[in-house]
């Protein structure tokens, strides 16, 4: 039987993508996994519920939920996030900033703090952050400041963290192949397709297999930081593509 078998997780951002690659992975190891987005009709989990993370009422009935059918929480897994654009930030949008920081941002740490009561001893925590949260790309400021916020509230916690038996990790994934870039240019498929031309992008379930491995680590070990970026990608703005 592996580590993981017979734990709870919790997965958001889960009807796609990294966040459905995580919880198909997670249940492969015998993780009783409670799934949630806003598109509830895409989920695939032992307990499927939508969740809109920037709404504080959807993320308190999800964990109350949640926790009341899996019995307890082991694992919780923040993977809910969005880009909007890749304009210049003075051709942004108010609008655009409230979405990408309720979600990324607000979202992250609403679901944070609701699970953490209920959080087992030897729970883990990860946070799906982007090499964007590390270094700074042009024309995506908004984005950028999201997952730097996110870097840098996995550390803080972490010190608030020390002396309990819970660890946290934050993934930080350079060009993953998913519908990020398809939400990213506002349902334009052609954009989308282009982001992936001539380059072998990582797949979901890459980044999926990290996150099980910083999980899996002996307790008395916590994998601070993950990163992780296609072969041809060296920073979130160079990426080596073939004609």
């Amino acid at each position: 039987m592996g580590v993981l078998q017979g734990k709870t997780a919790i997965v958001t951002g889960a009807s796609s993508g990294i966040g459905a690659a995580t919880a198909k992975a997670l249940r492969r190891e015998g993780v009783r996994v409670a799934v949630g987005a806003r598109r509830a009709d895409r989920l695939e989990g032992d307990l499927a519920l939508e969740l809109d993370v920037t709404d504080p009422a959807s993320c308190e009935r999800f964990v109350e939920r949640a926790v009341a059918e899996l019995g307890g929480l082991d694992v919780l897994v923040n993977g809910a996030g969005l880009a909007l654009g890749r304009d210049s930030f003075d051709e942004s949008t108010e609008e655009d900033e409230q979405v990408v920081l309720h979600t990324n941002v607000d979202g992250l740490i609403r679901m944070t703090r609701l699970c953490l009561p209920h959080m087992r001893l030897w729970g883990h925590i990860v946070n799906l952050g982007s090499i964007a949260g590390r270094q700074a790309y042009e024309h995506a400021a908004l984005y950028v400041a999201s997952k730097f916020a996110v870097r840098g509230f996995t550390y803080a916690l972490r010190e608030d963290l020390l002396g309990r038996p819970i660890r946290i990790t934050t993934v930080d994934p350079g060009l993953v192949e998913t519908d990020f870039s398809l939400v990213r240019f506002r349902g334009d498929s052609e954009k989308a397709r282009a982001v992936y031309a001539g380059v072998e992008a990582m797949r979901p379930e890459d980044v999926a297999e990290c996150i099980l491995f910083a999980l899996t680590r002996p307790p008395h070990v916590n994998v601070d930081e993950l990163v992780v970026k296609a072969l041809a990608q060296s920073s979130g703005g160079r990426i080596l593509r073939t004609e």
